[in-house]
């Protein structure tokens, strides 16, 4: 089958080639991939960003895909030759609270990914792809909506009414303003484009802020909250940014850190962060 291989860190050792198609084992789907979505971590995989030394090469990346089913292996009663379905990135934290070792389990590294005609997904890992959506539509859920919904909900436990601070444009971000503008939330959106503020406004933001005009930017979420900050923030930059979004929070508000797109370390005030009592928790 064709895939793309990664056979070293670096977009230029990303390349198209040829590989054995995959024969599902007992319990596993061989899918026919329709359609990828790309994430942060997959461009931070190629780039070696990302646990590198969790990467194996050459590797089939990019985790989130949608697909049919052409193939099962013996004992699969869940999926059956036809079915559209989903990949997910954890392929075994099926419920509950993640095990230590959900990351070793990991499509799209160290697990072979989406970026090719076909992959191996356990029956226990797929999902019911939506009959409503395409595939192009579906691959966008596994990443970004659920990380956007777990925010919100599981560890945000946001209600009608609250406020909810949503940092970028991105797939997660998207899929943020529209779950938190559907539980009845408000929702406050930075970006450093005028545009992007724009189209998620159109998708139910009430307010945005541009970070490159405005770089000083928790003091205008203090403004447009009555001095109060936000009930729940969606931090997807990381890096120093970490210390506004803390100001950005009401006491005892919660911090969903989702991503790392300015840095991966942080020199972070712990005495507001102490005095505020607020919650930072980590999205994966």
């Amino acid at each position: 089958m064709k895939a793309w291989l990664l056979k070293d860190f670096g977009l230029d050792n990303l390349q198209l080639g040829e590989t054995a198609t995959p024969q599902p084992k007992a319990g596993e789907l061989l899918v026919k991939v329709g359609a990828v979505s790309l994430n942060f971590r997959d461009k931070a995989i190629v780039d070696g960003i990302y646990e590198p030394h969790t990467v194996p090469k050459p590797l089939i990346p990019v985790s989130d895909a949608a697909g049919t089913v052409v193939a099962v292996g013996e004992g699969v009663t869940r999926f059956e030759v036809g079915d559209r379905v989903n990949s997910h990135l954890y392929s075994r934290w099926l419920d509950g609270e993640p095990g230590p070792n959900e990351p070793d389990y990991c499509f799209g590294s160290p697990l072979p990914g989406g970026l090719a005609e076909y992959m191996i997904i356990h029956e226990d890992s797929a999902v019911g792809a939506p009959a409503n959506m395409s595939d192009e539509e579906a691959a966008t859920l596994p990443i970004a909506a659920l990380t956007a919904w777990y925010s919100l909900v599981d560890f945000g436990q946001i209600q009608a009414g609250q406020t909810v601070l949503v940092q970028g444009t991105g797939g997660v971000s998207i899929f943020a303003v529209q779950i938190a503008t559907a539980l009845g939330a408000k929702v406050i959106a930075t970006s450093s484009s005028d545009e992007n503020l724009h189209a998620v406004k159109r998708l139910g933001a009430v307010a945005g802020i541009n970070y490159r005009t405005t770089p000083n930017w928790a003091d205008e979420v203090l403004k447009l909250t009555e001095g109060k900050g936000v009930d729940l923030l969606l931090d997807v930059a990381g890096g120093s940014g970490i210390n506004q979004s803390v100001a950005a929070t009401k006491a005892s508000g919660r911090i969903a850190q989702i991503g790392f797109l300015t840095g991966q370390t942080v020199e972070l005030n712990l005495m507001p962060l102490i005095f505020r009592q607020t919650t930072i928790r980590g999205i994966a």
